[in-house]
């Protein structure tokens, strides 16, 4: 269809104004349009107007294709030649600054004759291998200024060529103790990942990856400080040999050196520069308590104010307890934490957490022992956000409920109770949404309930379980917390389950079936004394409600169609087949007593529509009683009420309105069958149903009986 240039400018006009509104556009469409065809027309229109845009934005986008291209060719020259202007300055730099250093030949002879000629030997030569000054060691005669200076200067002309680390040159008294190549490896798979270069710092490793394209430059790649590194040997296993690991919380790295000599190198520098730096901190931590020491005594023995009251006895000082924190595991108990969190062998971390407050339980709270604690708490918040990170729903939900097993009982331990039940139910929750929504919608909607059901009621059987053993003895307000849940998990159900069963419009009976398969289902949990039946019932009752009156509207309209084509004729069944199988029917009904209105051969002395109806209205009534419970009492009772009604006064205007005597007569005798037969059939069968009679079934049957219809009254009874 051919679109006017004024009313597409319009209509685009409209669309693209700030305070367009889909919902309120359409709602004002619909009630100016005449009708289906003025619809259609309008679709049309906004989609040659989508199609219009569409064919504009492709076309903008090729003409500036080009454009684009020659900019990023720009932009690519520009980086190459930025990257050749900084290779020029460095190289000019580490030429000026050499200078210098090869003006004091003797202090670097000496200071080369006074190392150790077996291990600082080895590290010379990986340092020249490396294309890099030897690291400084001061001669007897050089001042300690100078040592210092040749350090820093050292590590500046070996920290020029790696791109990205400027910001290291900012922590004072920071010097080069080794350096070396190294072959990174996946941790996993042990597949080869990249060539790096280590920097080995009196205080940190600097790990920096190689430039193919620039040789003899490298790029920052990771910084880890020492006292939160732990080294690992790894065993050699040919092909894979001469590697060690690097374990640091969140993750490890593997490298290889170039053979065994140097890889023992690695190992024993990194462990001494640990060391060392450890018996530093442990120095500097002396001095700062002892200088504390004399002050706060001197302080107290100079105060002449202070003055001895000779009348009050005098209570001697209790002598705090000393912590002997010397012990060899107590040393070693941050790293082993760090070693423990990195391998994820968390029971042990606990245990040793577990051992140290055992250890330190009624001690006296000193500095050393505050310091110590400090350095604790600070491994069981990296523990702690560990096992969290366990417990999210980002990580994988196979294993069911007993895979967060580990993870919560350590969480526990800790004194996280809390926080390992909501991380727990949390990760439950994402769990059975996920089951829910691979869940292959079949085409039989029965079917596709039996494995909802099936999947959603045993996750939830399976996690009220896990739930029962792992918080056994914990805080009663857990318990509380898994009902929440549980009541939260029920809605996500039932969203589900509705959406299939009565979204769809699905019949009557097979509502009625499903609602009886979730019901048995759910009864299985009171296995472990959790009763949500009354929550499946709340949560279902509107809906129910709505197909009990979808499907009372639908038996009227049909009652009343048939009403409205009504001859009052016998019926003729043609086959004695057919006669059998409407006596089973009607049996199955509730109605014993059909053979009387049977006549000979084939023929039912009854009508069409009564018959009908009858079978409907019991079929109602036996798919509604599958759906009961008390919330749908007076919804079930109200719609019987209204369904019968209408055959009621369907039949009594006929027999106040029809002359001809045998009519009347079949009328009369119909109207029998329907007041003392299907009647009192649907009271019974109701109170069998709900456990209680029907009072208002009853007054309409007593309201509506032959006997007090008077057959030549033209007023109803009804």
């Amino acid at each position: 269809m051919t679109m006017s240039d004024s009313g597409a400018s319009r209509l685009r006009r409209q669309l693209e104004s700030g305070g367009f509104e889909a919902r309120l556009y359409v709602k004002q469409l619909s009630q100016q349009s005449d009708g289906d065809r003025d619809l259609q027309e309008h679709r049309q229109r906004v989609q040659a107007l989508a199609e219009e845009t569409a064919q504009n934005l492709k076309r903008n986008v090729y003409q500036n294709y080009r454009q684009f291209i020659e900019t990023a060719r720009e932009i690519s020259y520009l980086e190459s030649e930025m990257y050749q202007l900084s290779h020029l300055l460095t190289e000019q730099k580490s030429s000026l600054e050499s200078i210098p250093l090869a003006l004091l030949p003797a202090a670097a002879a000496g200071a080369a004759a006074g190392e150790d000629a077996a291990g600082a030997g080895a590290r010379d030569r990986r340092r020249g291998q490396a294309g890099f000054l030897p690291g400084p060691a001061g001669s007897p005669r050089d001042s300690p200024n100078a040592g210092e200076e040749g350090k820093q200067r050292t590590l500046t002309t070996l920290l020029e060529k790696v791109e990205g680390c400027r910001h290291l040159l900012e922590t004072p008294g920071q010097y080069l103790v080794y350096n070396g190549d190294l072959v990174e490896y996946e941790a996993d798979h042990m597949a080869q990942l990249q060539r790096v270069h280590g920097f080995l710092m009196n205080d940190c490793l600097l790990v920096a990856t190689w430039l193919p394209q620039r040789r003899g430059m490298y790029r920052y790649n990771a910084l880890y400080q020492l006292d939160r590194l732990a080294v690992v040997n790894v065993k050699d296993n040919p092909p894979m040999k001469d590697m060690f690991k690097l374990l640091m919380f969140p993750e490890s790295r593997i490298f290889q050196a170039e053979n065994a000599k140097i890889k023992r190198e690695w190992l024993e520098v990194l462990e001494e520069t640990k060391r060392a730096l450890n018996e530093k901190k442990r120095r500097e931590e002396e001095e700062a308590a002892a200088a504390r020491g004399p002050l706060q005594v001197t302080a107290k023995a100079s105060n002449p104010f202070e003055e001895e009251d000779d009348d009050e006895p005098t209570v001697p000082e209790v002598e705090e307890e000393k912590v002997d924190l010397s012990v060899e595991w107590i040393q070693e108990l941050p790293e082993d934490l760090d070693v423990c969190i990195a391998q994820r062998d968390f029971e042990g971390a606990v245990d040793l957490l577990d051992k140290l407050n055992h250890y330190l339980k009624d001690k006296s709270s000193s500095p050393p022992v505050k310091e110590l604690r400090a350095k604790v708490d600070e491994r069981v918040r990296q523990l702690t956000e560990v096992l969290v990170f366990e417990l999210s729903p980002d990580r994988s939900l196979r294993g069911g409920p007993k895979a967060t097993r580990r993870a919560v009982s350590q969480l526990i331990r800790l004194g996280q109770c809390t926080k390992a039940c909501e991380l727990f139910l949390r990760n439950r929750a994402a769990a059975v949404h996920t089951a829910i929504r691979q869940l292959r919608i079949e085409g039989a909607t029965l079917l596709y309930i039996h494995k909802l059901c099936h999947v959603f009621f045993t996750s939830l059987l399976e996690t009220a379980r896990e739930f029962e053993t792992d918080f056994a003895g914990t805080d009663s307000g857990c318990y509380s917390a898994f009902v929440v849940w549980a009541r939260s998990a029920m809605g996500m159900f039932v969203d589900a389950f509705s959406k299939q069963v009565f979204d769809s419009k699905e019949s009557l009976s097979t509502a009625a079936e499903c609602v009886k398969v979730a019901k048995e289902h759910c009864q299985q949990l009171g296995e472990i004394g959790l009763d949500l039946t009354f929550i499946i019932h709340a949560l279902l009752v509107k809906d129910i409600q709505g197909a009990l009156h979808s499907y009372k509207e639908i038996i009227i309209e049909a009652t009343k169609h048939r009403n409205s084509e009504e001859m009052w004729r016998r019926m003729n069944l043609m086959t004695p087949e057919a006669l059998s199988k409407l006596k089973e029917e009607m049996r199955s009904c509730g109605v014993s007593n059909f053979e009387q209105y049977t006549g000979d051969d084939c023929w039912v002395n009854l009508s069409y529509t009564v018959v009908a109806f009858t079978k409907q209205t019991m079929g109602f009534l036996e798919e509604a009683l599958k759906l009961y419970f008390p919330e749908l009492h007076m919804v079930l009772l109200e719609s019987l009420v209204e369904i019968i009604l209408v055959a009621v006064q369907h039949v009594d205007y006929s027999l106040r309105c029809e002359q001809d005597p045998e009519k009347k007569a079949f009328i009369r005798q119909n109207a029998s069958f329907l007041y003392e037969t299907v009647l009192p059939v649907v009271e019974k069968r109701f109170e069998e149903g709900v456990g209680k009679p029907a009072k208002q079934l009853q007054d309409l049957r007593n309201t509506s009986r032959l006997m007090r219809v008077n057959p030549e009254s033209t007023t109803s009874v009804v």
